[in-house]
C-alpha cells in the first residue's frame, strides 16, 4: 500500500509560482508512473502533468505548457509539480497520484491510477 501526501499548495497572486511535492510512504512508487491532477469546483478533475516510471517521457495539458515541470526524486520518494505565471484559473485543488502498471509509460486516464493523495488546495489570485 502507498500513501500519498501532497503539500506546498496556498494562496499566491496571479504571476506567482509555486511547488508542489507529493511524498509516499509505505512502499516505493519508483518504478511506476506519476501524475498531477486538478478539480476546480464544480468541474470534471483533469490531467495537468505526467511522467512515466523513468522520467524519461512526460506529458502537459495545453493549459500549463510552457508553466508547469513535473519532477521526481527516487531516492526520497517524492514528485513535485513546479508552476509558474501562475494564473486565476489554475486555483483547484490539486492531486497526486501513482499509476497501475509496474515500469509503466505514460498514462492520461485518470482510473489508470491505483493511488491518490488527499490534495492540496491552490488559490491564485487576481
Amino acid at each position: 500500500q502507498v500513501q500519498l501526501a501532497e503539500s506546498g499548495g496556498g494562496l499566491v497572486q496571479a504571476g506567482g509560482s509555486l511547488r508542489l511535492s507529493c511524498a509516499a510512504s509505505g512502499r516505493s512508487f519508483s518504478r511506476y508512473p506519476v501524475a498531477w491532477f486538478r478539480q476546480a469546483p464544480g468541474k470534471a478533475r483533469d490531467l495537468v502533468a505526467g511522467l512515466n516510471w523513468s522520467g524519461g517521457d512526460t506529458y502537459y495539458a495545453d493549459s500549463v505548457k510552457g508553466r508547469g515541470t513535473i519532477s521526481r526524486d527516487y531516492a526520497r520518494n517524492t514528485v513535485y509539480l513546479q508552476m509558474s505565471s501562475l494564473k486565476p484559473e489554475d486555483t483547484a485543488v490539486y492531486y497526486c497520484a501513482v499509476g497501475r502498471r509496474l515500469y509503466g509509460d505514460l498514462d492520461l486516464a485518470a482510473e489508470n491510477y491505483a493511488y491518490w493523495g488527499q490534495g492540496t488546495q491552490v488559490t491564485v489570485s487576481s
